[in-house]
């Protein structure tokens, strides 16, 4: 009887250390690397229209590795086409309604920027033992909170020699803004450990415009020749007014100075300060002897009409994507580090944007729009062990599911106010029953730069319903039948039902997330 009570007493001590082990085991740690403005369409592994350019031109090879290892979503959206107000999303689980953050413009975010004092999900990853960092753009104003370590580049930032503000106060680090930002980050990778799960936020300021590449891209895609979206030369029939009236179009509001580098002042663009020097001696150097014959070949060409609207895309793309080339170098360096630390293995590695961009579709440079150039943001996911190699799930996600997310791999549980759900099973293979069937859309920033109306809608898997509730003028898009958007289908009898369908969707949207009827400014 003994000897039975013996083992027993053995087996359960066993059994309860096991389970304090269990308990006790360290959380995944989890690195986001986040770009501004990085779209799908510049992205070698996701289909579209510039992907065979892409692919000949090993544009983002180490990025295209991350999804052949991992996850990459189609349906990947934002809920509002700009920067801050997709970064308060992502921090906060909740739609720019319910986090205060609406726009950039001052009137359009709280006085000292983001409320920092709102729930967040790095301050509850804080609270439960993970190592903290951001480094790298920030663009919401206020102080980072729920970091260990921050250096955030002020506003916009530079994209050479950039200036960081940290707990310390300002300091400037040499060099271009990708590859500086991707210093400080891995020397926060180098120092974490296996005692501790960490969470290090790499916030990319390029490819923001004015697109300014490193020097040492200048010879990438010199002499290639660029393909050109379908809709470069849209007119916009059968669309809303309002489309006639954006400020976004290549051919008639891209700066000569600042965006095209034609007799550009010695700066590098930063609209808080856009005199403010920037570029050394060698820099400048290099930025003359690359952008110098160019402009000289282009003032004795003087060219009007389509030639000058191609020119200018041309040379816009190529800096564009020369900045994405950077990126795509210093994310190949940021994962050999994390292969290096030995811990890649117990990290989830989430590649994304803060929405997407256009690249000369519908003529236009920019965001803003619930069109699929802007709404459509990049996601890439790797975890060893839980995501499937070469995965592409079809779940309709948005950057309100990264918070909820990043708190179900860390094992925490999110608040119930949240707008977002875990993605979580998704990742894994497993779309719950009841996701979503639709996304919710609502821009706010207007009058404003690009000077885009006001506008809200839903997206499903096949239909998009928009509204500029200024004007009043509603868009009907069938995706299948017509992915470029060309073709409003508002008015057509046949797409009735869809309409009233898509209306409801909407108001249940709106009252779901506690949207106001009227906009709070």
């Amino acid at each position: 009887m003994l000897r039975h009570l013996s083992t027993l007493y053995r087996c359960l001590l066993l059994l309860s250390l096991t389970w304090a082990g269990a308990s006790h085991a360290k959380s995944p740690n989890i690195l986001f690397i986040f770009a501004d403005d990085h779209t799908i369409q510049a992205i070698g592994a996701y289909e579209s229209w510039l992907q065979d350019f892409a692919q000949a031109h090993d544009l983002t090879p180490n990025l295209d590795r991350l999804a052949e290892q991992g996850a990459i979503f189609d349906n990947s959206f934002c809920g509002n086409s700009i920067c801050g107000p997709s970064r308060a999303t992502i921090l906060t689980g909740k739609h720019s309604n319910a986090n205060g953050f609406y726009g950039n413009n001052a009137e359009l975010k709280p006085k000292d920027g983001f409320d920092g004092s709102q729930w967040t999900f790095p301050k509850e990853l804080q609270k439960a033992g993970y190592n903290t960092g951001v480094f790298g753009k920030w663009h919401l104003g206020s102080e980072p909170t729920g970091f260990d370590e921050w250096k955030v580049i002020p506003g916009q930032g530079s994209y050479y020699n950039p200036d960081f503000r940290t707990p310390d106060g300002m300091i400037q680090v040499q060099g271009h803004s990708t590859q500086a930002i991707t210093n400080l980050s891995i020397e926060f990778l180098k120092k974490q450990s296996d005692d501790s799960p960490f969470l290090l936020m790499c916030q990319f300021k390029a490819p923001h415009r004015t697109w300014m590449p490193d020097t040492d891209q200048f010879d990438y895609l010199r002499d290639a020749v660029i393909p050109k979206p379908d809709t470069l030369y849209d007119i916009y029939e059968t669309r809303s007014s309002p489309l006639w009236h954006q400020e976004m179009e290549i051919g008639r509001h891209m700066q000569y100075e600042h965006d095209l580098k034609i007799n550009p002042p010695l700066v590098t663009y930063d609209i808080q300060n856009p005199h403010y020097k920037r570029l050394t001696p060698e820099q400048r150097k290099a930025f003359d002897a690359f952008y110098g014959p160019r402009n000289r070949s282009f003032e004795a060409a003087n060219l009007t009409g389509l030639e000058l609207l191609e020119f200018k895309y041309e040379e816009y793309i190529k800096d564009y994507l020369r900045c994405i080339k950077e990126i795509d170098d210093q994310v190949g360096r940021l994962l050999a580090a994390l292969d290096e630390s030995g811990m890649a293995d117990d990290t989830l590695v989430i590649y994304s944007a803060d929405q997407g961009f256009y690249l000369g579709e519908h003529g236009w440079f920019d965001k803003r729009w619930m069109y699929e150039e802007s709404l459509r943001m990049p996601l890439i996911a790797r975890w060893p062990g839980k995501i499937k190699p070469g995965s592409k799930p079809e779940a309709l996600v948005q950057n309100i599911d990264y918070a909820p997310t990043f708190m179900e791999v860390a094992g925490l549980k999110s608040p119930k106010n949240l707008h977002g759900e875990s993605m979580v099973s998704i990742l894994k293979g497993k779309t719950p029953s009841n996701w979503r069937e639709s996304i919710y859309y609502r821009y706010y920033e207007y009058p404003g730069p690009h000077m885009v109306a006001r506008h809200r809608g839903v997206r499903d898997d096949r239909y998009k319903l928009m509204h500029f509730y200024v004007t009043d003028e509603w868009e009907l898009f069938d995706l299948e039948e017509d992915p470029q958007e060309i073709n409003n289908v508002y008015e057509n009898s046949d797409y009735q039902g869809i309409v009233k369908r898509l209306k409801k969707t909407l108001a249940q949207h709106e009252k779901t997330y506690d949207v106001p009827n009227k906009d709070p400014f």
